[in-house]
């Protein structure tokens, strides 16, 4: 056993190949389980675990996939189950999956096989980043090396389980983040989230029972299986069971990503692990969980980094990759920048999130230049109050949009005011023209 399941073959460099994967007792949950243990007893094991999803929403994992419809025929399966690994990693800020996909792609195979035969899937799908071109390579790499060696396909290790798994290059888009967007371009399509219910568990890809999972969950399958759910529960320093991978970017002496404890205090992850703030700069902010999360302030350093806690004080843990904001650096063209790139990566199908979004760029971007005026302030917490509430936009991508907004607006007002009034970046000295603004 290990207290660190998710890197304990990690190492920067050449990647953990079959052989010393196998010799770190890779791939023996699998001899273990499959044929050994029905699929009702490996679901409640992950129920057990209290495992929650750790792609940002952080829904208990075996309880979505008890949504799955279990009923066969007397000739077998009524078609394919499809079991979905999103390796998308879209979040500006998130980096955390690439490290697995990179340096120990059989830790993610292993994972999907005992996760697809517990749902009874026959076919999966890796739907990775365009961009992680090396994280692609290994992966394929991998996979022929465990379909060789017998542990995917046709008949696995003779236990009469077959499982195919395919890698899908996707083409880059932030809101395959969304499940369904990720299975309508996995089908082909244009990639805009679908209407639910049906749920993917019940009607996912090409109509068939589908679990969509990312990375960082279903290599934590393994885990469980292979030592069960209660060594998985006392990794946590809290109510959240396991480890979980924690990233920190911006202006830190060690910018980086460690596996700790799930309920690791903010602090400790700053200050222990990156290092604390580089020298000359102080810490203003940060948002916890990635780009579409509510700013937190230094006071908040000493809460616990886990779903729950997080989500008290305000904001969300998210995918737990934190992005500094220094002192140096402006808020309001921080927030700027993200609204930039959410109104770019807007899907476009609803008009609050096609329109809005653009529109609160175009007004952030006047005031980082000294274009703003007093009523802009008005404007934005008015759009962001609608655009931020569920159920105003089809899907989720415009509501989290707004909240590194909603919350700079409330914690940073000083400095969207000064920019106003003084008609420049006071950090920046920037100053332009009036605006010529239609909106």
């Amino acid at each position: 056993m290990t207290d660190k399941p998710l890197t304990r073959n990690i190492t920067i460099g050449e990647p953990t190949d079959l052989s010393a994967y196998e010799a770190s007792g890779g791939y023996q949950a699998i001899r273990s389980t499959i044929g050994k243990l029905s699929a009702a007893d490996v679901l409640d094991m992950v129920k057990d675990s209290n495992l929650r999803g750790r792609g940002g929403a952080g829904f208990p994992t075996g309880m979505k996939w008890s949504f799955v419809p279990m009923d066969k025929t007397p000739d077998g399966p009524k078609g394919h189950k499809y079991l979905v690994c999103n390796a998308d990693e879209m979040e500006p800020g998130a980096f955390k999956d690439r490290l697995i996909l990179e340096h120990d792609p059989h830790q993610l195979i292993e994972g999907m096989i005992l996760s697809a035969y517990t749902i009874d899937a026959d076919i999966g799908y890796i739907f990775i980043r365009g961009e992680y071109h090396t994280a692609a390579k290994r992966l394929r790499d991998a996979i022929m090396e465990a379909k060789l060696k017998g542990y995917l396909g046709e008949n696995i290790l003779g236990t009469g389980y077959s499982f195919e798994l395919y890698l899908h290059s996707s083409a880059g888009r932030y809101i395959c983040g969304e499940e369904t967007a990720l299975l309508n371009s996995l089908e082909g399509k244009r990639a805009i989230p679908r209407a639910k219910p049906p749920f993917p568990q019940v009607s996912g890809l090409w109509g068939r029972p589908t679990i969509v999972n990312n990375v960082e969950t279903l290599c934590n399958i393994t885990h469980i299986v292979a030592f069960g759910a209660d060594w998985f529960k006392s990794l946590g320093l809290g109510d959240d069971s396991g480890t979980k991978l924690f990233g920190v970017s911006g202006r830190v002496k060690n910018p980086g990503c460690w596996e700790l404890p799930m309920g690791t205090p903010i602090r400790e992850i700053l200050e222990d692990h990156a290092g604390g703030m580089q020298d000359g700069y102080e810490l203003k902010g940060f948002l916890p969980g990635g780009a579409s999360t509510d700013f937190l302030l230094p006071e908040h350093l000493d809460l616990a980094m886990d779903y729950d806690t997080i989500m008290k004080a305000g904001s969300r843990m998210g995918t737990g990759t934190m992005i500094i904001l220094d002192d140096k650096t402006c808020p309001v063209a921080m927030v700027r920048n993200l609204e930039m790139f959410f109104a770019r990566e807007s899907c476009g199908f609803c008009t609050p999130c096609r329109e809005g979004l653009p529109w609160i760029y175009n007004i952030l971007d006047d005031i980082e230049n000294g274009r703003g005026r007093p009523e802009d302030i008005e404007i934005l917490e008015r759009q962001g109050a609608f655009i931020g509430a569920i159920g105003n936009t089809h899907c989720a991508h415009a509501p989290g949009a707004i909240e590194p907004l909603s919350s700079a607006l409330k914690f940073f007002a000083e400095e969207f005011n000064q920019h106003i009034e003084e008609q420049r970046c006071p950090y920046s000295h920037a100053s332009g023209p009036k605006s010529g603004r239609t909106h």
